[in-house]
């Protein structure tokens, strides 16, 4: 427990640091929906390249864009996040590697204990560039051998996306204990630990 506290803080410290940083001018902007927003979140924040993310709404119109109606399932939305990146340290491709390492691709009625229209997967692409990348990405990591079942991921053409109130940004530096206890407690760390827990000891 103090040796993933010490973990935490460290993270937090290296993300302040990067806030510092003068934003690059030719920057590009992707959107992944992969479940609960809290838990996509922080995997793009730890990675060099990324520079800024957003976690939101896509999907629906501006006036339902709201925590209370998105998450009663009352609207089209579906939580995304908005991660905006140098494609000069991280390309798209990689993103899309975060993005399979932090979702179950297999699961089509949303994300692990999250179950519900606003919680389905997608990859949401900006160009056909971006969809023919995510398209091979997506067929690569079903002929990996990872999963048993097919990859339902869906990929959908980008659609306005809408910032979530502030207390739902960076939920794991305002919240650490309960973003623990809802990431370990929603079944990822479990599923994650099944899935990659054997590449990650080679």
């Amino acid at each position: 427990m103090i040796t993933r506290f010490i973990v935490s803080l460290l993270a937090v410290a290296t993300i302040a640091a990067r806030a510092e940083e003068p934003v690059p001018a030719n920057t590009k902007k992707a959107i992944f929906a992969g479940g609960c927003f809290w838990c996509i979140q922080t995997p793009y924040d730890k990675a060099k390249g990324v520079v800024k993310t957003v976690v939101g709404y896509t999907g629906g119109s501006a006036e339902d864009a709201t925590y209370e109606k998105v998450s009663s399932h009352r609207t089209k939305h579906r939580e995304a996040l908005e991660v905006t990146y140098d494609p000069a340290q991280i390309s798209y491709e990689q993103l899309l590697d975060i993005f399979w390492r932090n979702i179950d691709p297999t699961q089509a009625d949303g994300q692990f204990y999250d179950i519900g229209p606003n919680y389905i997967a997608a990859v949401y692409y900006g160009s056909d560039e971006e969809k023919k990348i995510a398209g091979n990405s997506k067929e690569k990591l079903g002929k990996s051998g990872k999963f048993s079942k097919s990859i339902v991921t869906e990929i959908l053409p980008a659609m306005p996306f809408y910032a979530a109130e502030d207390y739902h940004q960076k939920y794991y530096l305002k919240k650490p204990a309960d973003y623990e206890a809802y990431h370990a407690g929603s079944g990822r760390e479990k599923f994650f630990e099944k899935t990659w827990n054997a590449e990650k000891k080679k």
